[in-house]
């Protein structure tokens, strides 16, 4: 979505995440069994990989291969990086998108004549772009899943 007001202009981005290869992604289930309808955790859990393990050879499957320690350390970082315990932590996703942003912008051409400034937030990763030009640019990321 994105909004024009006299000297702003604001984005609003929606960023779906997938899992990384040998994870998936479910909704965390209430106490009845039901799905919540609003601010469900999102549990990370392990899939099982053997069927791509055999036919491709470029994975190894993390659900039944516990003994290998170097996939295992790489996957616990990663649930160690995004996630609260087994669930998707979006304060932990949003301070580990910040710097990949800031890096990346200053790799385009328009780091050149325009500043990038993180702008406080929680739960989404909000940016400034200020210039020459008086107009304001203001970009949200909100992150999601599909269900």
């Amino acid at each position: 979505a994105w909004s024009v007001h006299e000297n702003s202009i604001a984005y609003c981005l929606l960023v779906f995440l997938r899992p990384p290869p040998g994870h998936s992604f479910s909704l965390e289930l209430d106490t009845t069994g039901q799905l919540p309808a609003r601010h469900s955790s999102i549990r990370v859990e392990l899939e099982c990989m053997c069927s791509r393990e055999q036919l491709l050879g470029d994975t190894l499957c993390f659900l039944h291969h516990p003994d290998d320690k170097l996939l295992r350390d790489r996957s616990s970082s990663l649930l160690h990086t995004l996630c609260t315990r087994s669930c998707l932590d979006v304060e932990k996703i949003a301070c580990w998108v910040r710097p990949l942003v800031r890096s990346a912008w200053l790799l385009l051409p328009q780091s050149h004549h325009c500043q990038l400034t993180v702008l406080p937030s929680s739960r989404s990763c909000r940016f400034q772009l200020t210039g020459t030009s008086k107009v304001n640019i203001c970009t949200e990321m909100i992150f999601a899943v599909q269900q």
